[in-house]
């Protein structure tokens, strides 16, 4: 990892390549008139960082972007307030892009009849970009892709030149701020949130960062609360103490310690149901996309890993223990950023195995890293015509799918996902 591709994943915690880390740093020497790319680095500001960060965090949302999330978070505030009408309901949204998702909140519960003073939206985002326009309030026509936009009449007033600007209504129930998830001080927020959205922010993460965005989350949610992440990511959190909610296509999940509680509760009124025979799912988190949040190398982790050999083991166990070996090589180049390296890996796989999902799931997250959205396409196609139930192909297909405005496409690829998901955490 070059010292810029540190210097970035330290400010951000995103695992950038190195080809986007230097055509950003290309970009800003071109905008401050630096000839030499070690004077800049060396030059490095404060200021400057932040202009460097905001070229590798793209952000794209809409409103009412998955309305079952809201859905889900509307019934569950409700529940709130039921046992304690005069509560106020904290929410946090982070990453929150351009506003578009804090907003929806507010839009929704105030339909729902939540009363202004019940409920109040905290959203930060790392981009002083985003925070600054999430609070002017303004869009374009590229933010209402929902079908049915009548909350825009309800909630929006024309700006001019075909924008639209949040009633100050619905304005005053969020609080924008910029800020990174990574480097918060829990001191006054343990615990603070009852309910929690951070949906397409740890696909970017290796697995140490995982871990830790996870645990800032779990502090900064109440034991009993509700958090709705991106589809592709909950296996991630099933993996670090949380446990799925019943909701379809809601995505949302509470502590597994809220789980047990709520499952005990359950078992106390319902009849017990016969044991059945079960066995372990490994469902591990999807890897970086290269087309919504941001531009960043994906964080390999297999889907399919062979068992080790066991001692005693025929010989000719050693074949596919080669072939794992190979798909392990793969995904350790991957992480490092070495794409050649890591695709001539998978096609010695694929020499080896011609129908290995697994090759062909890296394959297409190595050319989305390449800036080939259309061939990575094709492996992920290719990885679930041979393993249908490949969770993370699915999600990565259905990521695609949305960056290319194909809703009904996203849609299904994302049920199917859930699906499939809910069948593993079943099993």
């Amino acid at each position: 990892m070059t010292p810029a591709q540190s210097m970035l994943r330290a400010a951000t915690g995103l695992n950038l390549s190195k080809s986007v880390v230097e055509r950003a740093i290309k970009n800003r020497m071109e905008q401050t008139e630096v000839a030499d790319h070690d004077a800049y680095l060396q030059q490095m500001t404060p200021e400057e960082l932040t202009a460097l960060v905001e070229l590798v965090v793209v952000p794209e949302s809409w409103f009412y972007r998955d309305p079952q999330a809201f859905q889900a978070m509307t019934e569950f505030v409700r529940t709130r307030l039921a046992a304690d009408s005069g509560r106020l309901v904290r929410i946090l949204s982070i990453p929150c892009a351009g506003g578009e998702e804090p907003y929806t909140m507010a839009m929704v519960l105030t339909d729902a009849g939540i009363a202004p003073g019940n409920f109040m939206i905290d959203a930060f985002d790392i981009s002083p970009t985003c925070v600054a326009r999430a609070k002017s309030g303004i869009y374009g026509r590229n933010a209402f892709r929902a079908q049915d936009l009548s909350f825009r009449d309800l909630h929006f007033t024309s700006a001019g030149d075909g924008d639209y600007r949040v009633n100050d209504a619905i304005r005053k129930q969020v609080r924008f701020k910029q800020g990174n998830l990574l480097e918060f001080d829990l001191s006054t927020r343990t615990g603070h949130y009852d309910v929690i959205f951070c949906r397409n922010l740890l696909i970017y993460f290796d697995k140490p960062t995982t871990r830790a965005a996870i645990a800032k989350l779990e502090a900064l949610l109440m034991d009993d609360g509700q958090l709705f992440a991106g589809y592709a990511e909950v296996p991630s959190f099933c993996q670090h103490g949380f446990s799925p909610l019943s909701y379809s296509q809601a995505f949302g999940l509470r502590k597994e310690a809220a789980a047990a509680a709520h499952k005990q509760a359950t078992d106390k009124i319902a009849p017990p149901r016969a044991a059945r025979p079960t066995r372990t799912v490994t469902s591990p988190p999807a890897s970086a996309p290269n087309t919504l949040r941001a531009r960043a190398t994906p964080t390999l982790s297999p889907a399919a890993r062979a068992a080790p050999a066991t001692p005693g083991t025929p010989a000719a166990s050693s074949a596919p223990a080669a072939a794992a070996n190979l798909l392990a090589e793969a995904r350790r180049l991957a992480d490092l950023g070495d794409v050649k390296a890591a695709e001539a890996k998978c096609r010695d796989h694929l020499a080896q195995h011609a129908e290995s999902a697994e090759a062909y799931f890296i394959l297409g997250l190595l050319n989305e890293l390449s800036n080939k959205p259309q061939m990575a396409s094709e492996y992920w196609k290719r990885c679930i015509y041979l393993q249908p139930d490949h969770y993370e192909a699915l999600c990565h297909l259905a990521l695609l799918a949305e960056a290319n405005n194909d809703a009904a496409g996203a849609a299904a690829l994302k049920a199917r996902a859930a699906r499939i998901f809910k069948r593993q955490q079943a099993s």
